[in-house]
């Protein structure tokens, strides 16, 4: 992973953490699995990379257990199809805001 992704990512997870009160090592693994009852309650709304800040908010909303699983991860390089620049970060970022602190939607889940 390049230096300044692995920077960006930990802030990224720990601003999700603080706002979620959840304590993740990567808010955007994109490896997740979700109970289908629990996910069709999910009023998800994002898609590129905010899906993850707003799937995390709203497990969280919901009071879901979260565990982590160890995975492995090979970075790629943008020679390899790596897509992701800066612009992807601050999207992040503002998908934090927006899903923890400007908009909390009522999940209907037991």
């Amino acid at each position: 992973m390049y230096f300044w992704h692995s920077i960006g990512n930990r802030f990224l997870t720990l601003l999700s953490n603080m706002l979620t009160d959840l304590n993740l090592s990567d808010m955007e693994t994109c490896y997740k699995m979700v109970r289908a009852d629990l996910l069709k309650a999910l009023p998800l709304r994002s898609n590129r990379f905010g899906i993850e800040p707003e799937m995390t908010a709203l497990l969280s909303q919901a009071g879901a257990r979260i565990w982590e699983v160890p995975i492995s991860y090979n970075g790629r390089t943008y020679a390899e199809g790596k897509k992701i620049n800066w612009r992807d970060g601050v999207a992040a970022f503002w998908h934090i805001i927006r899903f923890n602190i400007l908009s909390k939607p009522r999940i209907q889940w037991p």
